[in-house]
């Protein structure tokens, strides 16, 4: 399995190099019918939606039934408990520092001063209302379950899995036949995940080639400041904090552990959507780290709701970035506002593409800055968010192995090997 797997990551990554070659190729051809209709609305269109597609459509079924399976399975609800709990402080805590690193990064590297406005193409905004917290927690509870997942309300899916999988564990003996039918479910859509990860290296070339295609390198040029300083804290976050989280709880290499989750990181970069790699991530945790299917099954999709480290590094750079394009000071009481905002704006920040650069209206309305200011980054968000999309799926992996750890719920062997 492992070779196979080594397999399929070169694939991934033989895909993703060609796609980015390719795009950039194309985006210098002169517009017409063979550039526009035939390789970037045609090809590459098709063969990237129609992967992107195969994946989000195991998301909602996968999701229900393997948090049902996981919450059922624990068999102790304290045990629930206690893992629910220690999840959620870890993806709060990693969120937390992502902020503030993001936050150091703007203050000293700048990356607003300097900037030449005319440069940059602003694209018009249309911001939604703000969301008040108290209704972001209340409407956590589905008022209908179905529609919840017709919609893809991950965490109204989340709550009313979790209760299902309690009541399964509460029923006992009684429910047997369903506890059974819902393992034999998760086997069923991780075969099918299978399947569709063989169209992974077309899939990933096709979105990569597209996106190029179409950004290609021009518009970079005035904000790659701000490009390179939200890599650069998302690179920090994922060696050093989540690195050194991963030596110190668990004691596995950081390099094995980042390899063999490196299929999960081509999908996020190439999908930026954290959801779409709830699949991959969790085929990868199970049968290449080793974690047990009772603990995966409950923190990987719980994190693609709520764990956005590199959304959160996003925001607080780009707080900087517009504060300094439009001249403002920032004080001490609003970067710790930035702080408190971003964590919570992150947990209701949904697993698609681009839904970060929209709840950052949120941080910069909490400490007045103009929202205006997203316009000027919001052309070039996507590069940034496929950035983003691989610092957040790592994160969810990297809570899964510690709490697997604690949990003794983690082959150390399948996960060194």
């Amino acid at each position: 399995m492992a070779e196979k797997k080594m397999n399929l990551t070169s694939r991934v990554l033989i895909g993703l190099l060609l796609g980015l070659i390719t795009g950039i190729i194309v985006f210098k051809l002169p517009s017409g019918v063979i550039k526009d209709t035939i390789l970037i609305n045609g090809i590459f269109q098709l063969i990237g939606q129609v992967f992107l597609r195969g994946i989000m459509m195991l998301v909602v079924p996968l999701v229900f039934v393997s948090l049902v399976n996981g919450a059922a399975s624990m068999g102790d609800v304290k045990k629930l408990g206690r893992v629910g709990v220690k999840t959620v402080v870890f993806y709060l805590t990693t969120t937390a520092i992502a902020v503030v690193i993001a936050l150091v990064l703007g203050f000293f590297l700048k990356p607003g001063i300097g900037l030449d406005m005319s440069a940059i193409e602003t694209v018009e905004l249309t911001i939604n209302p703000r969301v008040p917290l108290i209704q972001l927690l209340y409407e956590m509870v589905p008022k209908n379950p179905v529609a919840a997942m017709a919609e893809g309300n991950m965490l109204q899916i989340i709550v009313f899995a979790i209760l299902t999988g309690v009541g399964l564990s509460l029923l006992g003996k009684k429910v047997e036949f369903l506890v059974k039918l819902f393992t034999n479910l998760n086997d069923l859509i991780m075969k099918l995940v299978e399947i569709v990860m063989l169209f992974a290296p077309i899939g990933v070339f096709g979105l990569i080639a597209r996106t190029f295609a179409t950004v290609g390198y021009s518009g970079l040029l005035p904000l790659i400041k701000y490009i390179l300083t939200v890599y650069v804290g998302l690179l920090i976050h994922m060696f050093f904090v989540y690195g050194g989280l991963l030596k110190g709880f668990t004691d596995l290499s950081p390099k094995t552990f980042y390899k063999k989750f490196l299929p999960a990181m081509s999908v996020a970069f190439s999908t930026a959507s954290s959801n779409a790699t709830v699949p991959v991530s969790l085929e990868i945790a199970e049968k290449e780290l080793g974690i047990s299917k009772n603990i995966a099954s409950f923190t990987i999709p719980l994190g693609a709701t709520i764990n956005m480290d590199g959304t959160a590094i996003m925001q607080g750079i780009a707080v900087f970035f517009i504060a300094q394009v439009y001249g403002y000071e920032l004080t001490i009481g609003m970067i710790l506002t930035v702080i408190l905002t971003a964590t919570l704006a992150s947990i209701g920040t949904a697993g698609v593409p681009g839904a970060g650069t929209i709840m950052l209206s949120m941080v910069l309305q909490s400490i007045g800055l103009p929202i205006e200011g997203i316009g000027l980054i919001i052309g070039i968000d996507r590069l940034v968010d496929m950035g983003r999309t691989v610092t957040n799926i790592t994160g969810d992996a990297v809570c899964t192995a510690v709490i697997a750890k604690q949990e003794g719920e983690l082959n150390m062997k399948v996960a060194s090997s």
